[in-house]
């Protein structure tokens, strides 16, 4: 074990937080981060449509929700290069870059003109469904440009106004990606949608399967042990998460039944993620009743952002990264937790969420009940039973542990 940690400590933490700091795997972490807001219209909505039950006549507020989260795709399809030109401090060509990510992306979409000068998109391409094809597109127009960045038309010593040189260094670009565009659609008559999205079935079918299911959430705990923040893997979970709770939604506006259990909301809003990625809220609910004084006071400290699924200051202040006590049962909870609900939501004990719900820091147990009502809270008392279990002795053994090293410091002070 001691080597296990040594290797983990030295060689691997270093190289995974080295590639989450990669400019282009960073930039894409940026751009969604920057799109969450948007998705979060999407989950108050939800919130604020459950007074439709309550109060008759109210407006139907699903527009709101089709123009911020609906048009994710768009946002992605220009925040993506956009942000690689500023990691990169390319200041001058990070809006046109922007620009020509959402140029493309817009013409990929494949819209169909009509003889009267109307134009037809395919609305749900705008959204989740294309944010794959977005992401692919901002890279590839950020590779682009930043590959022709020190192309110039003309001399340093020019006397012609910085701008004009700007407007014509952009041009070959600009053409280039678009031309590829351009080709792709009107001469080849290729759907690139279509290709991603049979691309990604086999990713897709094997996610939503209870192997992908338990296999998603423990590369995060595993990840999150080793104190490398699973942002690494966002691009990813999102990838899968979002269409598929977009697939949901639509399947309960037709009366039919939810069939993707692998969503945001099951991992962080409904059961597996207990106070945070790892189910830590019950260790430090735990940590309250403990006899050293240092995890008492850990406890004190950090179970107000765990009741809200924030977990960052237990993982590192306790700590649980590096700290083979606890590492071990959260790796434990990591695998049981995703069994225990994927089966229970498999077998129709419960129903499997259907509303647009990435509201991840609404308190554990409210956000249950608004996805999955009592039934749905039923199985988080069955999920936060076994998870305290499994974290009680580990506790015990730690909490003895560093009382031992407290009562040891006393005659040296």
């Amino acid at each position: 074990m001691d080597r296990l940690m040594k290797w983990m400590a030295e060689k691997f933490a270093p190289r995974i937080n080295a590639f989450t700091k990669n400019v282009w795997v960073d930039s894409i972490q940026e751009a969604i981060m920057v799109t969450l807001p948007m998705i979060f219209i999407g989950s108050l909505i939800t919130l604020v449509s459950i007074l439709k039950d309550f109060i008759p006549g109210m407006p139907n507020l699903t527009p709101i929700t089709t123009f911020s989260f609906g048009l994710l795709g768009i946002f992605i399809s220009f925040l993506t290069p956009y942000m690689v030109m500023q990691k990169k401090e390319r200041h001058k060509i990070k809006l046109i870059s922007g620009a020509t990510g959402l140029s493309l992306f817009l013409m990929l979409l494949n819209p169909k003109f009509g003889d009267d000068g109307t134009v037809q998109f395919v609305l749900e391409r705008f959204g989740p469904s294309g944010m794959i094809t977005a992401l692919l597109v901002g890279i590839t127009v950020a590779v682009v440009i930043n590959a022709f960045n020190r192309f110039s038309w003309f001399k340093k010593d020019t006397n012609l106004p910085e701008f004009i040189v700007d407007w014509f260094d952009f041009l070959v670009p600009i053409a280039l990606i678009l031309t590829f565009g351009w080709v792709l659609i009107y001469q080849l008559n290729f759907d690139i949608f279509e290709l991603i999205v049979g691309l990604f079935q086999p990713l897709n079918t094997i996610s939503q399967s209870l192997a992908g299911f338990v296999l998603f959430n423990f590369v995060g705990v595993l990840l999150y042990s080793f104190g490398v923040s699973p942002w690494v893997i966002t691009p990813i979970l999102y990838s899968i998460w979002i269409p598929a709770i977009e697939e949901n939604a639509k399947l309960a506006a037709q009366g039919m039944a939810p069939v993707n259990i692998n969503t945001f909301e099951t991992f962080f809003s409904g059961w597996v993620g207990v106070g945070g990625l790892g189910a830590t809220l019950p260790l430090v609910i735990w940590f309250l009743f403990a006899k050293s004084r240092k995890l008492n006071s850990i406890g004190k400290a950090t179970i107000v952002p765990s009741l809200f699924n924030i977990n960052e200051p237990v993982i590192y202040g306790a700590p649980i990264a590096f700290n083979p006590i606890l590492m071990i049962p959260m790796w434990i909870n990591g695998i049981i937790t995703p069994i225990i609900v994927y089966l229970t939501l498999d077998l129709g004990l419960v129903e499997i969420p259907s509303k647009v719900f990435q509201l991840w820091y609404t308190p554990m147990g409210l956000s249950t009940y608004l996805l999955s009502g009592f039934k749905g809270l039923l199985l988080l008392a069955v999920v936060l039973l076994v998870v305290f279990v499994v974290w009680f002795p580990f506790f015990k053994v730690y909490d003895m542990q560093e009382l031992k090293k407290e009562q040891n410091e006393i005659p040296q002070e």
